[in-house]
């Protein structure tokens, strides 16, 4: 038995398939509308502050936005209004340029379909509580000491009691389910058309773990362990035939993440 499936025909007629520059295109649309999202509602601060105090120079505006981002909870529901509208975009624009793909359950389709047997929700639950002490004990080998923070868990562990669960649901949902879309939907078919399933995994679960480098502050050792969960994130989808086990294991792994944040807070 294989660790990983063979490399899939390539689909009957003339079915449009995303291109790796296309998918890794996307990818930089969904980060860049996060930062997007920030400039747009610190011009809508300042452009209310200066109506309210026509009085204020320039810089005491720009003080009084700063004041206002830095704030935990103004950022707390950045996240919670704005990471649902951004993924209903990017599911929006997947969904327009590939709808034959988007329920196809192999790549070069997308698995927004039932996996191949129900054990594999089983399997999800069960990869997503293992992989959180497993890649804490990684990261902690290899941080030697230094302390490992997410943006995401600062920003849970500063917000107010009564927006935390609303900010654990966008964690281990909407941010899931848009990722593996991205990355085990869309990227993961483009390169599987292109390359082995080897060699797309690989790409795929490393190029996983960069993009997140800037949300835990440029520790590089914290990268290992998402390689390793993008690696098991892909597993899942191609053996399950489907999108949802993926989604299910990064949800959970989220969820304990955040569960182990509160309760050491």
């Amino acid at each position: 038995m294989t660790i990983w499936p063979s490399r899939p025909a390539p689909p009957a007629g003339t079915m449009r398939i995303p291109g790796v520059l296309y998918a890794l295109g996307l990818i930089v649309i969904y980060f860049l509308l996060q930062i997007a999202a920030g400039t747009v509602v610190s011009a809508a601060i300042g452009l209310l502050e200066t109506l309210r105090h026509p009085d204020l120079s320039h810089a005491q505006v720009h003080a009084r936005v700063w004041h206002t981002l830095s704030n935990p909870d103004s950022n707390a529901l950045l996240v919670i209004l704005g990471l649902p509208l951004i993924a209903l975009l990017m599911f929006w624009l997947v969904h327009r340029a590939w709808p034959a793909l988007w329920p196809r359950p192999r790549p070069p389709g997308f698995g927004w379909h039932a996996p191949l047997s129900a054990h594999w929700y089983v399997a999800a639950l069960l990869m997503g509580l293992i992989m959180p002490p497993i890649g804490a004990m990684i990261t902690k080998l290899l941080a030697h000491g230094h302390d490992i923070t997410q943006n995401v868990e600062e920003l849970s562990r500063q917000a107010s009691g009564n927006l935390r669960l609303p900010l654990a649901i966008v964690a281990i949902t909407v941010g899931p389910m848009i990722e593996e879309l991205l990355f085990r939907g869309v990227l993961l078919s483009a390169l599987m058309h292109r390359l082995s399933t080897r060699w797309s995994v690989a790409i795929c679960s490393t190029l996983f773990g960069v993009v997140h480098l800037g949300g835990l502050d440029f520790q590089w050792y914290a990268i290992p362990n998402l390689i390793l969960l993008a690696a098991v994130l892909c597993w899942l989808r191609l053996k399950s035939a489907s999108l949802w086990p993926a989604v299910i294991t990064h949800g959970v792994y989220n969820l304990f993440a955040l569960i182990a944040l509160f309760a050491a807070t």
